[in-house]
């Protein structure tokens, strides 16, 4: 009965994580990949070459040597800001490599953006909030913004917020 009673709770205890791995999806390949936009796929690709730009956004070079510029649909980016977390990119020139990410349409083409080298490894990007979110965001005041609903009046008479915050003030 004990022997019962352990395997059962290793079951309920590991579950998540069997399931996680029953549920992973193989990688995609690029032409498939480019029609999954807004998605968080695994993509399987070829790197040809790295490519630095002048403001130090790096490009995988995914397409084929004799493929052209603007028949090429799919790349990997990797954006200045994301240097340390991503590491040298270099070390994947002319090898087979696996990106996880969401596919994003850039400039008539699909792309993944590689913000985090855990990606190589199946795991997510960095988080980046959302720069609009972020942007209206009133953490960190030290007073509540004028728009506070808790400070306005209810039918003549202050709201228990409105009449605390000016007796602290």
């Amino acid at each position: 009965m004990k022997y019962f009673v352990r395997q059962l709770a290793i079951l309920i205890v590991l579950w998540p994580a069997l399931a996680a791995a029953k549920s992973h999806k193989p990688c995609v390949a690029l032409d498939e990949a480019a029609r999954l936009l807004n998605r968080d796929v695994c993509v399987a690709a070829h790197v040809y070459d790295v490519v630095e730009l002048a403001d130090g956004t790096r490009y995988l070079d995914v397409c084929a040597p004799n493929t052209p510029d603007e028949k090429c649909r799919f790349t990997i980016i990797s954006l200045q800001a994301d240097r340390n977390m991503v590491g040298d990119l270099n070390q994947y020139r002319d090898r087979d490599i696996q990106v996880r990410g969401i596919v994003r349409p850039m400039r008539g083409r699909a792309s993944i953006v590689l913000s985090h080298v855990r990606q190589f490894h199946g795991g997510p990007g960095r988080f980046q909030p959302n720069p609009r979110l972020a942007a209206r965001s009133d953490a960190g005041q030290a007073y509540p913004p004028i728009g506070d609903p808790n400070l306005r009046t209810h039918g003549g008479r202050r709201s228990f917020m409105n009449s605390r915050s000016q007796s602290i003030r």
